[in-house]
């Protein structure tokens, strides 16, 4: 049976895929009446260098087979995204007193999660952990908003996310929660380097169960009269204070 193929969209989103794992891509696509450009001729040629196919389109066939997706004039064949192996991140936490993981509870909105993941690949952090059901996946929509940065990231999805949480704080993880009740805020408490950061779905935040496994809630200092951040911004927040404070230490 062939390997199951997904479609990518976008310079940076297919540049990075070719070079983090060009064996991973099948065929390029390019708009055969876009203007040459520096990406499109460093794509080409890497590409060609890694006998990979490149097919040149129309602009109405690559905009069918975009569907609605902005894709610059540029498409790639890839494998469907592989997820990691939790029993991965269990014996990295094992092995490691650095070990920062970011934990998704039920977000939906995919340019949210790709925001979250290009943040998370920009401060360093290798794992995130988002549960099976009521949760959007990594697709092609998500990478080209991570821009990339999802080929970088080892992605984890589980059945039960409470009891992952769990499983993790057995090997000596915390869990630090963002939560607009949080009564601490976030630079004024001192974050492990062996650490979760839990963040909560766009509309309810966080689900009480999940709330019940973090160690603490923090949350945002807000002057304003707007009470809350887009997810996607207040994670961002949050992941360079974390960030801030293990280069400090």
């Amino acid at each position: 049976m062939k390997d199951p193929k997904q479609l990518i969209f976008g310079a940076y989103p297919v540049l990075e895929k070719l070079k983090a794992a060009p064996s991973e891509v099948s065929e390029i696509l390019i708009c055969a009446a876009k203007q040459p450009g520096q990406a499109p001729r460093s794509i080409e040629a890497m590409a060609r260098a890694a006998k990979i196919a490149v097919t040149y389109v129309t602009p109405s066939e690559l905009d069918r087979i975009a569907a609605g997706n902005v894709h610059q004039g540029i498409a790639a064949r890839i494998k469907a995204f592989s997820y990691h192996d939790f029993s991965e991140l269990l014996r990295a936490a094992e092995t490691s007193e650095d070990n920062q993981t970011l934990i998704l509870d039920g977000l939906t909105d995919p340019r949210n999660f790709g925001a979250l993941l290009r943040t998370a690949e920009a401060v360093g952090l290798k794992h995130v952990v988002i549960p099976k059901d009521r949760s959007v996946d990594v697709t092609a929509t998500v990478v080209k908003a991570s821009a990339g940065a999802a080929h970088y990231l080892n992605v984890y999805k589980v059945t039960n996310l409470q009891r992952a949480m769990a499983a993790l704080k057995e090997r000596g993880c915390w869990f630090a929660g963002l939560d607009p009740e949080g009564t601490t805020g976030i630079y004024d408490q001192v974050f492990s380097e062996k650490l979760g950061i839990v963040l909560g779905s766009e509309g309810g935040g966080i689900r009480p169960l999940i709330r019940r496994e973090c160690d603490f809630l923090v949350s945002i200092p807000m002057r304003g009269r707007i009470a809350s951040l887009n997810v996607a911004v207040a994670g961002a927040v949050f992941l360079y204070e974390v960030f801030r404070q293990k280069r400090a230490h």
